[in-house]
């Protein structure tokens, strides 16, 4: 397989383009040379054969060649919302998500969140987050990177215009059901997926979201980790849509 790599640019048949530092990092590290195949894509879907055209010493130039109109998506358009799980584990999560085919991702501060991230400081690890989800599709093959949207309470988020399609919420209350196998019909139509920080949704932050049109859902009898529960969701989701 070619060397896979995301350009912030419009790419188009012919041109002849600079690659973006870390992408001309990326060629320096693998020693490639002139006439060596790369594979570029941009995030508006498919990806693109290129050839490496002239090596700098902190620049790289190549000319994009063939568009392939290859796509790794899920069905539908998963977006998972989440309390931000503590230390270093976010990374790991966004990781895995963008392998496993999320759309979106909307961090989110809430009652029981260790992690307390605001103004700068959040923007600064969304944009660190945003660029491991662009590695993640790297590596696993997907032309369109998931977006990491901007930290908001759990108030702010649910005060934003609903997306239409399936509203799920992880839940330890009694009355919760199975994750459903069945997922929306049309299969394009979105999931929105809705799990806690460390220690769950509080009482008052459930019966919120439960009145914003969540539906309570388990994951089975064993109660996992806040950055392992997102990533079963999604994986659930994926298998059913596949059928």
């Amino acid at each position: 397989m070619n060397p896979r790599m995301h350009v912030a640019l419009a790419l188009s048949a012919g041109a002849e383009i600079d690659l973006p530092e870390a992408a001309a990092r990326h060629v320096q590290v693998l020693r490639l040379q002139p006439g060596a195949s790369v594979t570029l894509f941009d995030g508006r879907g498919g990806q693109w054969r290129a050839q490496v055209l002239q090596m700098g010493r902190r620049s790289v130039s190549v000319q994009v060649l063939e568009h392939e109109p290859l796509e790794r998506e899920l069905p539908m358009p998963v977006t998972l919302a989440l309390g931000v799980p503590a230390n270093d584990r976010m990374d790991s999560l966004v990781e895995k998500a963008a392998e496993l085919g999320v759309a979106a991702i909307q961090p989110l501060l809430m009652e029981r969140s260790v992690l307390r991230l605001a103004d700068e400081r959040a923007a600064r690890k969304v944009a660190h987050w945003q660029a491991v989800a662009v590695s993640a599709c790297e590596q696993c093959g997907r032309n369109r990177v998931p977006v990491l949207l901007p930290m908001r309470t759990l108030h702010e988020w649910l005060q934003l215009d609903a997306e239409p399609g399936q509203r799920l919420v992880l839940s330890l209350a009694a009355d919760t059901q199975p994750l459903p196998r069945a997922v929306p019909s049309p299969l394009s139509q979105p999931v929105t997926f809705l799990s806690g920080p460390e220690g769950g949704l509080s009482s008052v932050e459930e019966a919120t979201v439960r009145d914003h049109g969540f539906m309570p859902v388990t994951l089975g009898s064993r109660v996992l980790r806040a950055d392992t529960a997102p990533l079963a969701a999604l994986s659930w989701l994926g298998v059913s849509a596949l059928g």
